[in-house]
């Protein structure tokens, strides 16, 4: 598969995640507040895995995998550093949004599983579509 066609496959996937990660930030009052918070971190990772995977299609797939969690890691760990100009764009919703707020270790772990599940997705929908290729 030519990687102009996987490039936009996946920022079909990351817009398709942002969605449904906005869906359970703003809308998910039904599920427990810590069973939306990890959700909405494993589909933020999930949603960097597709932003690099975009940037990148021809790189292995774990090599794309491995830099999704070394961003979402870096992100998380740039949470326990606080200036006056961070912390403003970290209260406005797109700031808290791509940057959150406080380290949380256990944000750590949903990373990991949200980067995980798109290594797993983008796995079977590859060889789906290899399939289905002609010739």
């Amino acid at each position: 598969m030519k990687n102009a066609h996987m490039r936009a496959l996946y920022v079909a996937a990351a817009l398709v995640t942002i969605g449904v990660g906005l869906a359970v930030h703003l809308g998910g009052t039904f599920l427990p507040p810590s069973v939306r918070d990890v959700m909405g971190d494993a589909l933020w990772a999930m949603m960097i895995a597709w932003w690099v995977a975009a940037l990148g299609p021809q790189l292995p797939p774990v090599t794309r995998s491995l830099a999704a969690v070394a961003i979402c890691f870096a992100v998380e760990l740039s949470q326990l550093v606080h200036t006056p100009g961070l912390d403003a764009v970290r209260r406005s919703a797109p700031g808290h949004w791509v940057l959150g707020s406080g380290f949380d270790p256990r944000d750590l772990a949903a990373y990991a599983l949200g980067v995980a599940v798109a290594a797993v997705v983008d796995r079977a929908a590859r060889g789906h579509l290899e399939r289905r290729a002609p010739g």
